[in-house]
């Protein structure tokens, strides 16, 4: 009997089933598809929040910690706070019980006030000495600057570089190229010069030879390298300002650079010209100040 009422439950069903219509059947499956998307989208969801909460967990540490140095930190500098505070109340106890100077502090007082006094005056002194020199030093340029000024400025300068008067004439002015001996020119240019450090015979200066950096070519010649030729040209100067100009070689120290103090680089054939030059340098008097000193 049970049996029969099963098989007659079954053919219910199946007939049931048989009747849903397939608009129904695919609105149901793309429902659950729908469902399905929304389901591994939480799930995606579910997974930003677990990390989240993980970063958030490692970065509250990491504050924690920071806030326990900073605290360290803060206690440390509140223990020195109240340690110069005690050390400061200690001072002041001292001052309140120095209420009399004693006759021999009061004297050592004033030793150290004409001290201060003599270092002052001694100072001034100094600054005076340094003003005349500076003013010499602009006299001397202005002098120079007068005597050439009809030359162009790119092939002499005059300048003062602290408080040192500098004249850089251009090889051009005084020498063939690679050689040591005089332009007819050149003596123009130094006799313009000469004319200016006579008239200050108290002066003394060097004369400097400077090159570029291109080797000189071998044959015949009598230099072996720009040290020979920088080192020759300032020697030549020297001589005619001593022979033809009457200017007294104690006063004149010659001198070689080559090609190692440039005012630029030697990457271009202006750079290089005008790293080619003639530097006379006015030499500080310096036992003036030596002087100085001794009387002080």
């Amino acid at each position: 009997m049970k049996s029969r009422i099963y098989l007659a439950l079954a053919i219910v069903c199946l007939g049931a089933y048989s009747c849903v219509s397939p608009k129904k059947l695919e609105e149901a499956e793309a429902k659950y598809g729908q469902l399905n998307g929304a389901y591994a989208e939480l799930q995606g969801k579910y997974r930003d929040a677990q990390d989240a909460i993980t970063k958030s967990k490692t970065d509250a540490e990491r504050a924690a910690d920071k806030t326990k140095s900073l605290q360290s930190t803060i206690d440390d500098l509140n223990k020195q706070v109240d340690f110069l505070k005690s050390n400061n109340n200690v001072v002041l106890s001292q001052l309140k019980d120095m209420s009399v100077v004693t006759g021999a502090q009061a004297e050592s007082i004033k030793k150290s006030l004409d001290n201060i006094g003599a270092k002052d005056l001694y100072i001034q002194g100094l600054q005076s000495t340094m003003a005349r020199k500076d003013s010499i030093n602009m006299n001397l340029v202005m002098n120079l600057k007068g005597a050439i000024g009809d030359l162009n400025d790119g092939d002499i300068n005059v300048k003062v570089d602290k408080g040192v008067v500098y004249v850089d004439i251009s090889d051009k002015l005084l020498f063939k190229s690679g050689s040591f001996n005089i332009t007819d020119k050149a003596k123009v240019v130094l006799g313009k010069v000469a004319k200016v450090l006579a008239a200050q015979p108290g002066i003394e200066f060097m004369v400097e030879g400077h090159t570029d950096t291109k080797q000189l070519i071998s044959g015949g010649n009598l230099m072996e390298d720009n040290w020979d030729l920088s080192v020759k040209r300032a020697t030549t100067i020297v001589r005619v300002l001593q022979e033809t100009y009457g200017i007294d070689p104690k006063r004149m120290t010659a001198a070689g650079r080559s090609e190692y103090v440039p005012v630029t680089e030697n990457d271009t054939p202006e750079h290089r010209a005008a790293n080619r030059r003639t530097r006379i340098v006015i030499l500080p008097q310096l036992d003036q100040f030596f002087k100085l000193l001794e009387k002080k």
